[in-house]
């Protein structure tokens, strides 16, 4: 099957992978213009294996004491320990209307969540732990403000990229980058993260030219719900698994490899469930590959242009809207927002436009709930920019001036 699969510590092979785990932390941090994390970065209190999380309250420094009627809740990634980095996770809210952000606090306590995600309940926030002794951390979500850690888990690797939860809510899946494994958590009613269930590690295909091992960059349920799907950047493919939903473990059952040197990055699917778009960083393209919701197997179509002209502007990730008109792209070596219009089904991408994206190094994209604003974290301008969408014709226009907040790499608005 060409993984390996285990739910303690890893062997003598693993420490060889979290040694060479350092060093891609530190490739990811490059990208970003920050410099590598020092080596053996050591962990919060909080986030320490076999140790309860402490009460770790929101510390407020709101910007604002009037908010919009129409404000709702945006949470904001960081790295703690990147130079200019932020203290914790930032806390705001956002004009559902006007796009306005209004800072609020921050939830210290979690280092380095570089990529966050909601339970389905909206009572949970999760981060992921980017550091060497990779983590993932829950944090209770208060409507007053007063947001709480209650708990932290090891994933069993190294950087910790991206971390979703399955439509139960639960299990909590994420991806180990350094080590290019992926790993399961059981969730209690609380929403805390119990003890690892799985681990697994992509010991096959080899990795793609210029990489030395695989690079799990991000673990995704289908929209039916059947499978979950892991992009790994290092070997070039896609892998697809079965959740057994009472033992919490994957078992493989099918993987799609892509052209060797395209660096998968981040998976997107259509509304419909039949159709997924990859964005793949290395090769600067995306492709279109149909989604077998029987099978879990991709069919991967020719790569397309980002818009960008040539070189490499590492695109990070695609965003489609709940109609499933449009799909939007961050490339961030060009600072922009590639606009598709999306045809036949899903099925096709053309190509419209890119605008800029008003920041540098959009990290991450993500539409709000309702679908009428855009939001980019720029890492290396350290802000969050605003968008609204045209839903008639999916153009987007800038919302007004940019929000700062420390080496922003993750924007979720709720």
């Amino acid at each position: 099957m060409g993984i390996s699969t285990g739910t303690g510590t890893e062997s003598g092979t693993g420490r060889d992978v979290v040694k060479g785990g350092a060093a891609h932390v530190g490739r990811r941090r490059f990208l970003g213009g920050l410099g590598a994390l020092a080596a053996g970065g050591a962990l919060s209190a909080c986030s320490r294996a076999g140790e309860s999380a402490p009460r770790a309250r929101s510390r407020v420094a709101t910007t604002s004491t009037a908010r919009p009627r129409t404000a709702r809740p945006l949470f904001i990634g960081t790295y703690t320990s990147a130079e200019g980095g932020g203290p914790g996770i930032a806390t705001a809210t956002y004009d559902g209307t006007s796009g306005r952000i209004t800072g609020t606090g921050v939830v210290e306590g979690v280092g380095d969540p570089s990529y966050l995600a909601v339970h389905p309940s909206g009572r949970t926030l999760y981060a992921v732990d980017e550091r060497d002794a990779g983590a993932v951390t829950a944090v209770r979500l208060d409507a007053g403000g007063a947001h709480q850690v209650i708990g932290s888990r090891p994933t069993g690797g190294p950087a910790p990229c991206h971390l979703s939860v399955h439509p139960s809510g639960r299990w909590l899946l994420s991806a180990n980058y350094g080590s290019g494994s992926v790993a399961v958590h059981p969730l209690a009613a609380s929403g805390a993260p119990g003890e690892r269930t799985d681990l697994v590690t992509h010991s096959e295909p080899p990795p793609g030219p210029g990489r030395s091992g695989p690079h799990a960059h991000q673990i995704v349920t289908s929209p039916d719900g059947g499978h979950v799907l892991a992009v790994d950047l290092g070997n070039d493919t896609v892998y697809t698994y079965r959740l057994d939903t009472r033992a919490g473990t994957l078992a493989e059952v099918s993987r799609t490899t892509l052209k060797p040197g395209a660096g998968p990055r981040h998976l997107t699917f259509h509304p419909s469930g039949r159709y997924a778009y990859v964005a793949n960083e290395l090769d600067n393209t995306v492709v279109v590959c149909g989604y077998d919701p029987r099978t879990g197997r991709l069919r991967p179509g020719a790569p397309q242009p980002t818009g960008t002209g040539s070189g490499t502007s590492y695109p990070a990730q695609l965003v489609v809207t709940g109609d499933g008109g449009y799909a939007y792209l961050a490339n961030r070596g060009h600072n922009s927002l590639t606009r598709y219009a999306v045809e036949a089904g899903g099925s096709r991408l053309r190509l419209l436009d890119t605008v800029p994206v008003g920041g540098d190094f959009p990290r991450h994209i993500a539409l709000s709930p309702s679908g009428g604003l855009l939001f980019a974290a720029n890492q290396r301008s350290s802000t969050v920019t605003v968008f609204h969408v045209d839903r008639r014709t999916g153009e987007l226009r800038s919302a007004g001036p940019a929000f700062g907040s420390p080496v922003a790499v993750c924007a979720l608005p709720l």
